[in-house]
């Protein structure tokens, strides 16, 4: 697995969005709605890359926006309800590839056939890990050990 400055930015901002309270996973404001120049100037992240992130996650249904003076992004679900696997797949795809194709889509022949088994294998250990690693667990610093 490849952790790309745009998967660490998105896991990054998604994070200052839930420590911010930004949504309550109803649509209502729970918490402070974070604006995408707030995001990039506390995290460090170059605001027109970050701004292409955000659109990204606003499309895998993470993250509301909502315009205006007062708008800003909020998140679509509670930070229990986000797993790390979910914003890195919105913004990157699958979770390990090989050769720059999914795992699963690896395929090998003659001595080398076994490689297929060990791809998927370190794609489902991954996936375990980061799957089960939710936004509120990092918040208080605890992932989810398997």
């Amino acid at each position: 697995m490849f952790v790309s400055a745009r998967s660490d930015y998105a896991l990054r901002a998604m994070l200052a969005v839930a420590a911010a309270g930004g949504g309550d996973g109803d649509g209502d404001r729970a918490g402070e709605l974070v604006k995408a120049a707030s995001l990039a100037e506390v995290q460090g992240i170059p605001l027109s890359f970050l701004q292409g992130i955000l659109l990204d996650l606003r499309r895998a249904g993470l993250l509301h926006s909502h315009r205006g003076a007062d708008g800003g992004y909020a998140l679509t679900r509670p930070p229990e309800e986000i797993t790390v696997g979910d914003v890195l797949r919105a913004v990157g795809g699958s979770l390990t590839t090989v050769r720059g194709l999914p795992a699963e889509r690896a395929d090998y022949h003659g001595v080398a056939a076994g490689l297929t088994d060990v791809w998927l294998a370190v794609h489902g250990a991954i996936a375990t890990v980061v799957d089960s690693t939710t936004l509120a667990n990092l918040l208080t610093h605890a992932p989810t050990k398997s």
